[in-house]
């Protein structure tokens, strides 16, 4: 069992539960700082960016979320948590974590009547108000892409892995995402291990 602590400031929280907990690992809803140093991974969900900003400044999250990249832990950005790690931002000029080295465009999928929902790995997802991958740095792996764009729409980095949808909104849990998720959670105690082992099965056409 894990601790999977997801980032409980603001935003679509609750649902990741199930998933966490289907996967028989613990859900730890991250309010304080000294938190992150009792969990094994982070995820920070879908919400408002600039709200989830000034929120991190006003309880002193920025330096703690530092020392959480240097444990080397793995993270997940989802929605409006892919903002807050990726390297630029356009459309508003926003201080971010800078984890993953890409560029993404902020509601790039519109306004929220805009919403929508697609498969993507054969799972049902939302798109709402959805950032858009636009460009990335060499290392940068993208694992999915949203079928209506063709644009990338789930990427990883390192320990870091970043959608531009929500998975956590559909079932059966736990979805495909939060069982990859898991499997890095599983292989950051083993360096050598470099992907999770079943990722070939899940998304054969990218890799």
């Amino acid at each position: 069992m894990k601790k999977i602590g997801v980032l409980a400031l603001q935003g679509c929280v609750q649902p990741h539960r199930a998933h966490v907990e289907a996967a028989g690992h613990e859900f730890v809803e991250i309010r304080k700082p000294q938190q992150l140093k009792t969990v094994d991974a982070l995820i920070i969900p879908g919400g408002e960016s600039t709200t989830f900003l000034k929120l991190l400044s006003t309880f002193g999250f920025f330096e703690a979320l530092e020392e959480f990249k240097e444990s080397k832990k793995p993270a997940w950005g989802i929605c409006a948590g892919a903002i807050l790690i990726s390297e630029k931002i356009l459309n508003s000029e926003q201080k971010s974590c800078n984890w993953i080295p890409m560029t993404v465009s902020r509601n790039a999928y519109g306004r929220q009547l805009e919403s929508f929902e697609t498969k993507v790995w054969d799972y049902s997802v939302a798109f709402i108000r959805a950032p858009q991958f636009e460009s990335f740095a060499e290392g940068v792996e993208i694992l999915a892409h949203d079928p209506r764009s063709n644009k990338p729409s789930c990427v990883r980095f390192n320990q870091f892995l970043a959608t531009s949808f929500h998975p956590e909104l559909s079932t059966p849990t736990p979805s495909p995402f939060h069982q990859y998720f898991f499997e890095m959670v599983e292989a950051a105690s083993f360096p050598e291990l470099t992907k999770p082992s079943f990722s070939k099965s899940l998304f054969p056409q990218t890799l």
